[in-house]
């Protein structure tokens, strides 16, 4: 089993900037692969950026590139998303998700066994 916790949420203004943590714990072995995705009310759960953390790998979605950067502490266990000049689109509940996979683009959320409960990112414009 792996156990992962949010944090970092908040509420900015457009232009700011946010950096959301996501620590693991637990039978992480298992694993190579650490996503950050997000799900507004009324839409489907979207990826945002993900790591292999065996290869350092990153993947992005389109609409966060040159904005978002995603970035891990293996010593931690941990991954960071960094989110420069967030847009009152980017509000959502990101949450944080472990699985294994060597994929070449942003894999699907349905791909991943484990997922944190999220955490809230509001952009005010």
């Amino acid at each position: 089993q792996v156990h992962l916790v949010e944090s970092g949420g908040g509420s900015v203004q457009a232009g700011g900037s946010l950096r959301l943590s996501c620590a693991a714990s637990g039978y992480t072995i298992n694993t190579n692969y650490r996503g950050w995705f997000r799900q507004a009310p009324g839409k489907e759960r979207e990826g945002v950026a993900g790591v292999n953390t065996r290869n350092g790998n990153t993947h992005y979605d389109d609409s966060v590139k040159g904005r978002f950067t995603i970035s891990q502490d293996n010593a931690k266990d941990t991954v960071y998303l960094e989110m420069n000049n967030l847009k009152p689109e980017d509000t959502a509940m990101y949450y944080c998700a472990a699985g294994f996979g060597w994929w070449r683009t942003m894999p699907k959320p349905e791909l991943f066994g484990y997922w944190g409960q999220g955490t809230q990112v509001t952009v005010s414009s």
